[in-house]
């Protein structure tokens, strides 16, 4: 599958502007994921936002609710929130260059590619990307993305520039309260050579292909095993009753189809229908 560009904009270094876009540089999809099934029927358990004595609401009657002293709600509209004006939703500004041993392992948050959108901008792309590499520095801006600015270093990788987005100074907890019961003293000489020997002795250079996930692993051989046995319980996801059919916007249009009649005068009448079928949750027989 082809990746999707999550933010496009412009990478700007003083009067210079690259067009780029931002990549997710994980991938969500790569570990074993569940869906929670109702064990009693067998179908998928689904999701409303609901309020309390109404129950579900439509998407379009939700706001934004911030809450004020006394337990009481400003309320926004998302389209307000929508209209803020900020240069940082189209241009990632270059505006200092540290060096990446200065920024603390703890303030990283997530990682993203930054791609040339067309040969044109690939001159310049390189141009940037080489002298962070001579410099060995990293650059800092900011960009707005999703609903929210982040802080963002970015610095070579490869061909290219890699894009990690960092938390706020304000988001970071203090370690000293939980440090604080720790003995500030010296270590043991003896203790200390022999940590320090057998730090040596496992020192290589960091290869991520030397390390899996043994509880992913653990769980796709659980899941083989039980796909081979007949007498797992199983359920079928097409057998929710509320479920969205496949073949086109069929609710909407009998939804029409009735308020068309409705307007007319008359009354839709029920149509005769075979009893449904009901799904079965039992499992399998050997």
């Amino acid at each position: 599958m082809a990746s999707r560009a999550v933010w496009k904009g412009q990478l700007r270094l003083s009067l210079v502007a690259i067009p780029v876009e931002l990549h997710p540089a994980t991938r969500s999809g790569a570990r074993v994921s569940f869906r929670q099934i109702h064990g009693p029927s067998g179908k998928p358990v689904r999701y409303q936002k609901t309020v309390a004595g109404l129950g579900p609401v439509k998407a379009e009657d939700i706001l934004k609710g911030y809450e004020v002293e006394g337990g009481d709600y400003l309320l926004l509209d998302p389209e307000e929130i929508d209209a803020i004006k900020l240069d940082t939703k189209k241009t990632l500004e270059l505006v200092q260059f540290v060096d990446q041993s200065e920024i603390p392992p703890l303030y990283y948050n997530k990682p993203y590619y930054v791609v040339p959108t067309d040969d044109l901008a690939e001159d310049a792309y390189r141009v940037v990307r080489d002298a962070l590499r001579a410099e060995r520095k990293t650059a800092l801006g900011q960009l707005t993305m999703r609903g929210r600015e982040y802080l963002c270093a970015i610095r070579p990788c490869g061909d290219g520039l890699l894009l990690e987005t960092l938390r706020y100074e304000d988001e970071i907890r203090e370690a000293e309260p939980l440090f604080a019961s720790i003995e500030d003293g010296a270590s043991d000489a003896d203790l200390l050579e022999v940590a320090t020997q057998l730090i040596r002795r496992k020192s290589s250079p960091f290869d991520a292909e030397a390390f899996r996930d043994h509880y992913d692993k653990a769980l796709r051989d659980l899941i083989a095993a039980k796909r081979k046995n007949r007498k797992t319980p199983r359920a079928r996801a097409g057998d929710e009753d509320d479920a969205r059919p496949s073949g086109g916007n069929v609710v909407d249009l009998m939804s029409a189809l009735k308020d068309s009649l409705k307007k007319d005068g008359g009354k839709p009448k029920a149509a005769a229908k075979k009893p449904a079928r009901k799904p079965r949750a039992k499992p399998k027989s050997a």
